[in-house]
């Protein structure tokens, strides 16, 4: 596997490919994965690797290359492209030192990801299977990074590179599948792979958690989990915050718009930023919020889908999307059924669904269930690794598929047998 996130990451892609990796392993796989240095959401590398230029370790029986990249604080166009031309640059020199694998598998956003699958499968001749949790080229046209829609084009030749040559392609949710196709894909190439929830159920009572919180019994917690960067567009949050006193707005976790937002807020009573929250404490944190936010710039539309949705919907709280209408995150927060979508970029928009959620306990009660209830029927953990091994398995030649049979609980039975 290719894969520039991983564990010791928790937020973002690190931890599928972990677990992907992971469930290979145990089932008696010889596994490697070529990583980079551990780095997000915060975009600073993690202090044990701190200096490191190459290493190889073994993580739960998983044989784990990293190697050394930039990383930049502060997301532009050329930085980006400096941190892409460097994992590239870095993994064609020192390629993993292992045997002839049976396949390559790669998690993209990472275009250099993508390319070094690409190559490492040619150059053993093996199939190459890449699963698509974000569109890079679709990213820099919508996310507002700066320079974005000069460096688009050569984003997509890069995408386009790296998926052409792939056995089969998986994608995270059918929104991504035109733009995949659009690429240079045949659509009897692309199988549906959906994300699964990572995290385990809350355990302890909500009011044990908010007390230790210091969330006052009462107000109304808004809680935005995960990383603060330039597409989630988080400023609409601090604005209602400003707005509605009687919110407490919550920010937690990292990234590298949170210094920003941090200037931007000020002084506001009932704004607090947090730090990520331990695994053992995730759940039961978001469980304890009143609502769960997730934002996008109303330019996003269809280059990525949140994973913290996963996480949302188990923590069995209403969820609150202020996206575009048109954008998978909207279409995945409605099939739900666990959340409401607004309009993006309107804190006003957002402060009215908040007050409704707040004034009627029942409706947000009865929302909030309904996460856990889809997460059961279509995002459970051994679902969303039986649907990976399935596309493995295909690419393989061992058991072909139908190109619709990529759907929620599709092939839990089907396995893979080496990678």
């Amino acid at each position: 596997m290719v894969s520039t996130n991983y564990a010791p990451e928790h937020a973002g892609i690190g931890p599928y490919a972990t677990q992907i990796a992971e469930h290979w392993a145990a089932g008696g796989d010889e596994v490697h994965v070529l990583a980079g240095m551990p780095h997000y959401p915060a975009w600073r590398v993690d202090p044990a690797y701190a200096g490191v230029w190459r290493t190889e370790e073994e993580r739960a029986g998983v044989r784990v290359h990293r190697r050394r990249h930039t990383v930049p604080p502060r997301q532009t166009a050329v930085r980006r492209a400096l941190f892409e031309a460097s994992v590239l640059g870095h993994g064609l020199y020192a390629p993993p030192a292992m045997g002839r694998p049976d396949a390559v598998v790669a998690q993209l956003p990472s275009l250099a990801g993508g390319i070094l699958g690409a190559r490492l499968a040619r150059r053993h001749r093996v199939p190459y299977v890449p699963v698509v949790q974000d569109l890079m080229g679709a990213a820099a046209r919508q996310s507002g990074i700066r320079g974005g829609g000069r460096v688009a084009a050569a984003a997509g030749a890069a995408e386009s590179y790296a998926l052409r040559r792939a056995t089969l392609v998986g994608v995270i949710h059918e929104t991504f599948v035109p733009k995949v196709a659009a690429l240079g894909v045949p659509e009897e190439r692309i199988r549906l792979v959906p994300n699964w929830s990572h995290v385990r159920s809350p355990s302890r009572p909500r009011e044990e958690m908010r007390a230790r919180l210091g969330w006052r019994e009462g107000r109304t917690v808004l809680l935005h989990s995960g990383n603060m960067g330039l597409k989630q567009g988080l400023d609409v949050l601090v604005e209602a915050a400003r707005l509605d006193p009687e919110v407490q707005v919550v920010l937690m976790g990292d990234g590298n718009q949170r210094a920003q937002l941090r200037e931007l807020a000020g002084n506001l009573p009932n704004l607090h930023f947090a730090p990520p929250a331990d695994d053992a404490d995730f759940p039961d944190v978001l469980a304890a919020a009143d609502v769960l936010v997730v934002t996008q710039r109303a330019s996003v539309l269809d280059m990525s889908i949140p994973s913290k949705l996963t996480s949302y919907f188990a923590a069995g709280r209403p969820v609150l999307a202020s996206v575009a209408a048109a954008g998978g995150t909207a279409a995945e927060v409605e099939r739900s059924g666990a959340g409401v979508v607004v309009a993006p970029e309107d804190p006003r928009a957002l402060l009215d669904a908040v007050r409704a959620l707040a004034d009627d306990p029942d409706r947000a009660d009865a929302l909030g269930a309904r996460g856990p209830v889809y997460v059961r029927d279509h995002l459970s953990r051994d679902a969303g690794l039986a649907r990976i091994d399935a596309l493995l398995a295909e690419a393989l030649g061992e058991q072909p598929r139908r190109a619709d049979a990529g759907g929620p609980g599709a092939g839990e039975d089907e396995g893979a047998k080496a990678k």
